[in-house]
């Protein structure tokens, strides 16, 4: 099977809503790109994870639907621009989609990932490279955390850095535990008892998924639901991979639940942001920069030993 784009530049104004109605209209897909894409005129938007930027298109925009081969192209264009009351119909051209092995295609965009020493995160459909390291089978899905962003990184870094802390019985709580990758490297690093955290549930659903193919045995909680199953329980490491505004107020709730010596062990935290998490710790543990990988940091400390958490 094979399909047609059609393209339209628009001002930024148009795109969102001619999305809408070139969807309305009959379109599989439709994405929007800078129209300036590959010039020097390209204008780059950002947004920090899970927070969407200032601007939700360019200035000048470009509008790729996808159909199928054999839509009315010229009917599809006619119909959304009516629905959004444009004065005419805008200039577009269509090119051809050949048809590709989509499946096929998509794996070959994930190659395993190799973190740290000795850590290997490698997709279901390929071998892992070194079988003697610490395997994680991760296949790319909806719940954060596959080993490719800096602020995961970081924190498996971290763990397996203290590994030999890990595997002598410790235990570990993984706070805004996405996919699940952190509570099962701490797991395979020998940690006694492991439990993960979201807000998601369908990040609770993939890391209970994620673990029980990596033969780990964790247990995934809502936070209402880890409330009360966990109700003033500590734990010797506690790793949270959020970002720094959520960080910073859940400090007292977080630092909370380290046990006395125990390690904290923040990330999600962009590098001029870290005095401002620090802070918010700071009557409970003093966090200093562990490492830092393309402008994002780890935060760490320890509790002191003869404080007994709140």
């Amino acid at each position: 099977m094979s399909w047609t784009e059609i393209v339209i530049e628009v001002a930024r104004a148009h795109a969102e809503a001619l999305s809408d109605a070139l969807m309305e209209a009959g379109a599989l897909s439709v994405a929007v790109e800078d129209a300036d894409l590959g010039t020097a005129a390209e204008i780059p938007l950002f947004g920090e994870p899970g927070m969407e930027p200032d601007q939700a298109a360019w200035e000048r925009s470009r509008v790729i639907a996808l159909t199928e081969a054999d839509a009315d192209s010229a009917a599809i264009m006619a119909q959304a621009s009516a629905a959004i009351q444009l004065a005419s119909i805008p200039a577009y051209t269509l090119r051809p989609v050949a048809d590709q092995d989509w499946v096929r295609l998509t794996q070959s965009q994930f190659e395993p990932i190799h973190i740290g020493k000795n850590i290997w995160v490698v997709p279901s459909w390929h071998t892992a490279p070194d079988p003697s390291g610490l395997i994680l089978e991760l296949d790319p899905g909806l719940a954060f955390g596959t080993g490719s962003h800096p602020t995961t990184r970081l924190c498996m870094e971290w763990l397996e850095a203290h590994a030999q802390q890990v595997s002598q019985g410790l235990s570990v709580l993984d706070y805004g535990c996405g996919s699940g990758i952190l509570a099962m490297v701490a797991h395979k690093l020998g940690a006694a008892s492991v439990i993960g955290v979201d807000i998601d549930p369908q990040a609770i659903e993939s890391a209970t998924a994620n673990s029980a193919r990596n033969n780990c045995t964790i247990d995934y909680h809502l936070p209402d639901a880890f409330g009360r199953l966990a109700h003033g329980q500590t734990f010797d490491i506690v790793v949270a991979n959020i970002l720094s505004g959520p960080l910073a107020l859940m400090a007292p709730m977080l630092a909370a639940r380290v046990a006395a010596g125990g390690a904290l062990v923040l990330s999600g935290i962009l590098a001029q942001q870290a005095k401002q998490v620090a802070a918010a710790y700071a009557p409970w543990i003093s966090l200093t920069v562990w490492a830092e990988q393309d402008g994002w940091v780890a935060l760490s400390g320890r509790r002191a030993a003869s404080l007994v958490p709140a």
